[in-house]
């Protein structure tokens, strides 16, 4: 199902390449920019995990470095009936993390710095026993190729900006549709576009992988506390990354930027919780 869900994606978002393109360059541009939907589903079928991991700056991390943390993954992997993904840390203070890759078999794990400094043993096995679920339940394919395409369209929807500035698209003299308010609602509305997509998809998977992970775990209590505290921690420790990949993370790590919080890719902490507590 989530293989269908996933071309289904891409299918969508390659339409919204096109409908761009044309926008952009009539015929000639919605041809140009239907090859680079299909690039882009390419590269974000076959090289998701890396897409993501490079997105977010994260870094692989040996056992050497982590053996409390490889220890957990492993145990963890074990009891999902799934191999041992690679691990990576995402350098920021703020506690959070998150999975991609196209199948268990190319998945990974990051963390970010704050997670072991922030949290008991406990409440790490539940955060990262969510994570093993979004393997398990084969989301994380979905999941890395919006951010993939949202970040795409979001570079898009920059080069146009500039285009402007710079008199692109202003040529009375060509055929191409693109005035100067067709321009700027393209610049507002396709990556608008890429983040109603984002959300559609996020919010009912993270209420599966709550439910699976305290399964996999063995108690919903350590992943629920783990996330009232790393929705305190969000909204008082910055973090620095795109937007696009936003929806990966466990807890949004934008909430503290109070216009984020309009376009949350997350469900309210409150009913997660409340589910939670509710498998006891």
């Amino acid at each position: 199902m989530n293989n269908f869900r996933a071309a289904l994606l891409m299918g969508l978002l390659t339409i919204l390449m096109i409908f761009i393109g044309q926008w952009v360059g009539g015929n000639s541009g919605a041809v140009l920019f239907f090859i680079i939907a299909l690039a882009m589903n390419f590269f974000a079928y076959f090289f998701s995990d890396k897409v993501a991991i490079a997105m977010t700056g994260s870094q692989p991390l040996s056992e050497q470095e982590a053996p409390e943390l490889y220890d957990i993954i492993r145990n963890l992997s074990r009891r999902a009936g799934l191999p041992m993904p690679r691990v990576y840390r995402t350098p920021s203070p703020q506690p959070n993390a998150f999975a991609t890759g196209r199948n268990p078999s190319h998945a990974a794990v990051a963390v970010t710095d704050g997670l072991m400094q922030m949290l008991s043993r406990a409440e790490v096995e539940g955060v990262l026993a969510h994570e093993l679920a979004h393997v398990k339940n084969r989301d994380v394919l979905i999941s890395t190729i919006a951010a993939s395409m949202a970040g795409a369209i979001t570079m898009i929807a920059n080069a146009l900006q500039w285009g402007m500035i710079f008199g692109f698209g202003r040529d009375e003299e060509d055929n191409s549709p693109m005035g100067l308010i067709g321009s700027l609602l393209m610049i507002i509305l396709a990556p608008l576009a890429a983040t109603l997509i984002q959300l559609a998809i996020s919010r009912t998977r993270e209420f599966q992988a709550d439910a699976a992970g305290a399964r996999i775990a063995g108690s919903p209590d350590g992943l629920a506390n783990a996330l009232l505290k790393l929705e305190r921690a969000a909204q008082h420790i910055p973090m620095q990354v795109n937007p696009a990949t936003s929806h990966l993370f466990i807890v949004n790590p934008l909430s503290a930027e109070s216009f984020a919080r309009l376009f949350s890719t997350h469900p309210p902490i409150e009913e997660r919780v409340r589910r939670l507590q509710q498998m006891r």
